[in-house]
This record gives structure tokens, C-alpha cells and sequence, in this order.
């Protein structure tokens, strides 16, 4: 087991942490100041919110598979500082526009799409950064400790944000957030180097798919959770994204009082954070899959609604196993799938788990509309509740175990 003084001697490790930190900063502050931001505009509503952000899933999850191969393909470091930039360069221009008060749907959603694609390709070459600047002995605390410093410049960025959305407005927080994105792939572009391209023979794309594919499928438990997961994200996002800003609206103080359940989500994301740094369960899957209950009781609070503590409360704890479930999972999929096919099983693994996220996003302000806010939020919460109980009847999810633990 690695100190956080060796890992922090690793030539690379420090800067990572820092620029993933920048990173995050502006991530924590991004979506409320958009979601806030459509709904402040003229005209503005929650059915535009979920469109805007379904546009960005959508195009992430058509671009995902590609992503992989791409990162396998061109340099996994390489591909996620270009992304980077690339998106926060889309996402100053949608600033812009912002400031002048005047922002066209249309520009909006292909500004989203631009970043969905950049997305795509970022994600599952981040997946290859880790193993890479530390040793493979050290992955789940390294992962840990990188999600540690995300999650406090989550928690910083969505409390200062939803303080500068409501004294500034929210352009100020998207050019923030732009910013962060360019930092990042700055620093990230640094060490490019250490994923140098393959040799030898290149297949053809196709090719590559198909094989990234069909390691994908190899692992049952990866296949089963994925599956799982493309539900479990689709009710916390229409819950969490949609519904959740729209009930801060009207029943409690708007941006800042969702701002402040956000933070506290957040601070399970850190919670969750320190807990895997030292915990290595013996089933992890098992494991991760009760935690995931957490967010049954997470929608469940915004029925009523509970006050702001104890949704807040219950965002914590749905934080405390989602951030679990990055460190062990991310751990798992960089010790268990062979290295030359990673970025791509991550690319299948992403794709999977947001696939129904757009649905959720866009079906969850009309569904409101026809049932009422409580019932859409009822369904989510059901929905939630029976995808995370069947894995747990998977013999491959409930005997799952790392090497480490055999």
C-alpha cells in the first residue's frame, strides 16, 4: 500500500492533482450557472434546460466508442489535453453570448454538441492518465487522491458559484468555468509524452472497435453495472438537473439554495473520497451496489419536498457512494482490463452508463407536466430503486474481487 508522500514523489502525480483541481473548480460551478442561466433568460424554461444538456449527452454518447480508439490510437494524454481546450474554447463563446443577454437555442445546443464530442473523447483518455504516472500497486489510492482534490474544488466552485450567480449572474461563472477547462489541457499537455503513440501495425478503426467490444462484453459484472447505471443516471439526472433547480425555483430560494444541496453532495464526493483511500472492501462490487441506494433516498427527499438540510443530506449520501464507486470502479477497470484495449472498455463503459441520461434530462420536465412534479419523481425513484436491486442477483457482481483481495 502507497503513501501519499511516495505518490506525491512521483514526477507527474503533483501536477496532475493540481491541474484536475482547476479542472473541477470550474465544473463545480458550470451546470447550475447554465441551468440558471436558461432559466433567467426571457423565455427561458426547464424544457430548454434539458434539451441544452441532452444535446451534449447525445453527442457524447454517439462520439464515445470512436473516443476510445482514438485515445489508444494517438496518445491517451495527448487526446485529453486537446479535448480540454478545445471544450473550454465552445464554452467562452457560449459565454459571450450570455453577456449580451441574447442567447439563441439554436447556438446553445450546437455549442453543447462541440463540447459533447470534445467530452467524448476526453473521458476515456482520461481513464489512461493514472496508470501511467504512478505504479499499479498504487491505483486505487492515486485514483482516490485525485477525486479528493476534485471534490473540494467541486465543493469551492459550486458554493462560490452559486454566490457569484446570484451577485455577478451567470456569465461570470461560465467564463470561469470555460477558463478551467484550458488551464487543465495546459498542464495536462505537459507530460503528453508519457502515452507516446503504439508502433506497428495499425488496424482499421472498425477493427479496433469490434475487438474494444468485445473485451467489453468478456466481463460480465462490467456489462451488468454498465447496464444498471444507464437507468440509475437517467433518474439523477432528471431529478437532480431538471426537477431539482425547478422545485429550488419555486419552493425554496433558487439558485443558491440548490447550490447549497449541490455543495453538500459534494462533500460526500470527499467523504467518499478519504473512505477509499483506505478501505479496500473484499467484494467491491457487492459492496458499491448496496451503497447505491443512496440515491432512491435522495430523489425520494425531493417528493415533498423535505427542507434543503435533508435533501441535503441525502445528495450527501448518494455523494459519499458515488465518489466510491470512481475510485474502486476506475481501479478495478485499470487492473482488470488489459492495457492496450482500456481506453476503449472505458469508452463502452461511459457510453453505457449515460445512455438513457439524455432521456432523463429531456423526458423529465414534460413527464412533470402530465403527472405533476411529485409523481415524475416517484417513477424516477422506483425506476432507481429496482436497477439497483437486480445486479445484486448477478452471481459475477456479488462474488467480484480484485487480485489484491484473491
Amino acid at each position: 500500500m502507497s503513501s501519499l508522500r511516495t505518490l506525491f514523489s512521483r514526477r507527474y502525480f503533483p501536477r496532475y492533482v493540481a491541474a484536475r483541481f482547476i479542472s473541477n473548480f470550474g465544473n463545480g460551478m458550470g451546470t447550475i450557472a447554465l441551468t440558471f442561466g436558461i432559466l433567467h433568460l426571457k423565455g427561458g424554461s426547464a424544457s430548454q434546460v434539458g434539451i441544452v444538456l441532452g444535446s451534449s449527452m447525445i453527442a457524447f454518447l454517439v462520439m464515445s466508442p470512436l473516443g476510445g480508439v482514438i485515445a489508444d490510437r494517438y496518445g491517451r494524454i495527448r487526446v485529453a489535453a486537446l479535448t480540454d481546450i478545445t471544450g473550454g474554447a465552445v464554452l467562452l463563446l457560449q459565454a459571450y453570448y450570455f453577456s449580451t443577454g441574447r442567447v439563441p437555442l439554436q447556438l446553445m445546443i450546437v455549442v453543447n454538441i462541440i463540447f459533447g464530442i470534445a467530452w467524448a473523447l476526453f473521458w476515456p483518455a482520461l481513464t489512461g492518465v493514472i496508470p501511467s504516472i504512478i505504479k499499479e500497486e498504487e491505483l486505487q489510492r492515486g485514483n482516490s487522491v485525485v477525486q479528493f482534490a476534485s471534490n473540494l474544488a467541486i465543493i469551492s466552485g459550486t458554493a462560490i458559484g452559486g454566490v457569484i450567480i446570484a451577485a455577478l449572474g451567470s456569465t461570470t461563472a461560465l467564463v470561469i468555468d470555460a477558463l478551467s477547462f484550458i488551464v487543465n489541457g495546459v498542464m495536462i499537455a505537459t507530460f503528453r509524452h508519457l502515452t507516446p503513440r503504439p508502433t506497428g501495425e495499425i488496424q482499421s478503426v472498425f477493427d479496433d472497435l469490434i475487438h474494444g467490444w468485445k473485451v467489453f462484453l468478456s466481463f460480465r459484472w462490467i456489462v451488468v453495472i454498465v447496464g444498471a447505471f444507464s437507468f440509475i443516471v437517467m433518474c439523477w439526472a432528471g431529478a437532480e438537473n431538471v426537477l431539482g433547480p425547478l422545485i429550488a425555483k419555486d419552493k425554496f430560494h433558487g439558485a443558491s439554495s440548490w447550490a447549497f444541496v449541490l455543495s453538500w453532495e459534494s462533500v460526500g464526493f470527499l467523504v467518499g473520497s478519504l473512505i477509499a483511500m483506505k478501505y479496500h472492501p473484499k467484494y467491491p462490487m457487492r459492496f458499491l451496489m448496496f451503497g447505491t441506494f443512496s440515491i432512491v433516498l435522495y430523489i425520494g427527499s425531493l417528493v415533498g419536498p423535505l427542507s434543503i438540510a435533508a435533501i441535503s443530506f441525502c445528495a450527501f449520501l448518494w455523494g459519499v457512494s458515488l465518489d466510491l464507486w470512481g475510485a474502486i470502479w476506475g481501479s478495478a477497470l485499470q487492473q482488470m482490463v488489459p492495457k492496450d484495449s482500456l481506453s476503449r472498455v472505458s469508452a463502452f463503459d461511459g457510453m453505457g452508463s449515460l445512455l438513457f441520461r439524455p432521456l432523463g434530462l429531456m423526458l423529465a420536465a414534460p413527464l412533470s407536466e402530465w403527472v405533476g412534479v411529485p409523481a415524475a419523481l416517484k417513477i424516477f425513484a422506483a425506476i432507481a430503486f429496482l436497477v439497483t436491486l437486480a445486479p445484486l442477483f448477478v452471481r459475477d457482481v456479488w462474488m467480484m474481487q480484485l487480485s489484491e483481495n484473491s
